[in-house]
């Protein structure tokens, strides 16, 4: 597995880290604890060293069945959680954001029991909180990385404005968008270029388009009735019809490189920047060796050329997620 340091400051990681949201929410019912912890296990194996989870994931449940599974292999691996929602009193998720200082110094405790560890190697803010100043949640971030509770500091989902903001007083390792072939936000919204004026990493979430990419999906297929995709505008049935030019477009480059539709929209992304770790996430063990097999497909300059010139003219159908989640991201 190829190596990649995250940005300027951050750790050297896998080239392909894991998203682990999946195991536990989002995509349908959560994944047998065994088999999950089975699957971790063998993505280290691999040489995957980076693995994302959140407080929100589950909630909590995700961030132990991570933390179980890597405390074995806690030298091994960078673990990375996210703080900023809001939960009620008995743990339920409230549909708020809350990033106040005394709030990430609480919820950060839980999630160090939960992952078993002392040291939360990357810290995210999860989404941006509009009623706290965002130097307040870096300078609060600052102290836990003096008190050692905290490796690294990282926005998810922030604007670039906002990030170069929080990296004035506490210098960020990376930031996680999402980023595609069909999620292409992140260039034309400054925040690519920013990270790499400033230094820092970059870590694509749903970087297979939450599955379209992996062209395993069509206009027929049915999800589970909790799974998100229900309600996206990008999976209603007549933008997936429009959408699947996309997925055409990677089958017959994945046909000329002995690869799959999945493998070069990974490979895409690896091309972009050097400092681009994508998370990609599954639950099936062939699938994760599917992903990690794309660090072996090489685009020369003119694939690269040829998948632009044609993805150009492809207008992806549908937002790419719910109206009240996109409204939870820094625009």
């Amino acid at each position: 597995m190829q190596k990649r340091k995250l940005g300027n400051r951050g750790p050297e990681v896998s080239g392909l880290g894991y998203g682990a949201m999946g195991l536990s929410s989002n995509y349908g019912p959560a994944a047998d604890r065994e088999d999950a912890i089975t699957l971790l296990r063998a993505a280290v194996e691999r040489g995957v060293t980076l693995f994302d989870t959140a407080q929100v994931y589950g909630p909590f449940t995700n961030e132990e069945v991570v933390g179980e599974a890597l405390t074995t292999v806690r030298d091994q691996v960078v673990i990375a959680t996210k703080f900023g929602f809001d939960f009620d009193a008995s743990g339920a998720r409230t549909g708020r954001l809350d990033s106040r200082p005394e709030t990430i110094r609480r919820t950060i405790e839980g999630s160090l029991k939960r992952l078993h560890v002392e040291t939360i190697d990357l810290l995210y803010q999860h989404r941006v909180d509009a009623h706290v100043p965002i130097e307040d949640v870096a300078g609060t971030v600052r102290e836990l990385i003096a008190q050692g509770k905290v490796g690294y500091f990282g926005l998810s989902e922030a604007s670039a404005r906002t990030f170069r903001r929080a990296h004035a007083v506490q210098p960020l390792a990376a930031v996680q968008s999402e980023y595609s072939l069909w999620t292409r936000d992140p260039e034309r919204n400054d925040v690519l270029a920013t990270c790499e004026e400033l230094g820092i990493g970059f870590v694509p979430f749903s970087p297979l388009g939450a599955g379209f990419l992996t062209g395993k999906i069509d206009p027929t297929t049915k999800f589970d009735p909790s799974d998100f995709r229900n309600f996206s505008p990008r999976f209603a049935e007549d933008a997936r019809a429009a959408n699947m030019a996309l997925v055409d477009l990677l089958k017959r480059v994945a046909a000329a490189k002995g690869a799959t539709p999945a493998q070069i929209a990974l490979a895409w992304l690896l091309a972009q920047k050097p400092w681009n770790v994508p998370i990609p996430g599954t639950t099936k063990l062939h699938r994760l060796e599917e992903n990690l097999g794309a660090v072996n497909v090489e685009l020369t300059s003119d694939d690269l050329r040829e998948i632009e010139a044609a993805a150009s003219k492809i207008p992806v159908q549908g937002e790419r997620l719910p109206e009240a989640v996109l409204k939870l991201s820094d625009g």
